[in-house]
């Protein structure tokens, strides 16, 4: 059965519904909550629908390929899809990738961000008083905002002040306070989450813990920046998605959320943790290796890297009873598992045959 809002169904638009963190909502959303969602995606490099395919022929599963800093295009599908929720994660997010060209990161994640936010707020206005007191913009962000952490006991709360470190951080902390500014100046009923890493299947493999299981898997040196000891807290895909259910249906307008996995681990150590879970899996070991442990490569650290990132997600377990299901290690073992099972996937990212599909 649909979910409905005050007897209105729900229909949710979900920008960058094909990337990693996007996809794993609307498979949430259709599959677990029946809701029908319009799917947003200008199917940059991290953007695949191959991520999607067991949504696709949904009648609850629509997609539209477009880029959110296209006016008319936005408008052009709120009018058609007529939401009553927008979940906003379309981002770049690649934190190497920003450092070597930051203005991709300012025209996708502060521009069209404010030009979602105009779309949007045009759209909430021609809204009946019933149909704008139900609508909400829902914000997708990041606890890199917050900059990094001294020490082993300090946590991002709701009430940290902003430091971004990166050109990645930087834009989305705009992007965070372009959200806030829309509410507070037009009354724009938002809520916006800020999260902790974030890893399971259908992750892009440049990033951390699935480029470690592919190089791995290919027999690769799997690099490790600097001496692996910055700390990061894990939160596994499916938590999140179910997180932002959470705060979608439940939190309270104007509100902003943390969402953490309270599973801190230094990159050293997630790196060691998967390469023992293929040892226990596979048989065969890389070419002259006793161990997948001896692939480890440490490598330069990158510039104004973060040391610690660690979430205190007290609010969204008392306001709204949200605790993680998976434990650094159940997800992190059952994330092996997907890309030793779903090597097809990762074979068609790895070679880009996955954007001419």
């Amino acid at each position: 059965m649909t979910q409905s809002t005050d007897h209105m169904p729900m229909r949710v638009i979900v920008t960058g519904g094909a990337g990693f963190i996007g996809s794993a909502v609307v498979r949430h959303l259709i599959q677990v909550q029946q809701v029908t969602v319009r799917v947003v995606d200008a199917l940059t490099y991290a953007g695949n629908l191959e991520s999607l395919a067991s949504v696709s022929d949904s009648p609850m599963y629509c997609f539209t390929r477009a880029d959110i800093t296209d006016w008319s295009a936005m408008h052009a599908v709120f009018q058609e899809f007529q939401p009553t929720h927008v979940m906003h994660l379309a981002a770049e997010s690649h934190v190497d990738r920003s450092i070597t060209g930051p203005q991709a990161f300012v025209q996708t994640n502060v521009v069209g961000t404010a030009v979602l936010l105009e779309v949007a707020r045009a759209y909430w206005m021609t809204l009946s008083p019933d149909q704008q007191a139900l609508f909400r913009f829902h914000h997708i962000s990041t606890d890199e905002v917050y900059g990094d952490l001294e020490g082993t006991e300090a946590l991002f709360t709701e009430a940290t002040p902003y430091a971004p470190s990166s050109p990645y951080s930087a834009s989305k902390a705009g992007s965070d306070h372009l959200v806030r500014a829309w509410h507070r100046t037009y009354g724009l009923p938002v809520l916006i989450t800020n999260c902790s890493n974030n890893y399971g299947p259908y992750h892009f493999p440049e990033k951390l813990i699935p480029l470690t299981i592919v190089n791995a898997l290919e027999g690769q040196p799997v690099g490790v920046y600097g001496q692996g000891d910055q700390i990061r807290d894990w939160l596994y895909v499916d938590d999140h998605a179910r997180a932002l259910w959470c705060v979608l249906t439940r939190g309270l307008v104007g509100e902003t959320y943390n969402i953490g996995g309270h599973n801190e681990q230094s990159n050293l150590h997630v790196v060691q943790t998967i390469l023992d879970l293929l040892d226990a899996r596979l048989t065969e070991r890389p070419p002259g290796c006793g161990s997948h442990r001896e692939l480890i490569t440490f490598v330069t650290d990158r510039p104004g890297h973060d040391r610690r990132y660690a979430i205190d997600a007290t609010k969204m377990q008392e306001t709204l009873g949200w605790m993680p299901q998976e434990s650094f290690e159940s997800g992190l073992a059952k994330t092996v598992d997907w890309y030793l099972t779903h090597r097809t996937w990762w074979e068609r990212v790895r070679s880009g045959a996955y954007r001419t599909a």
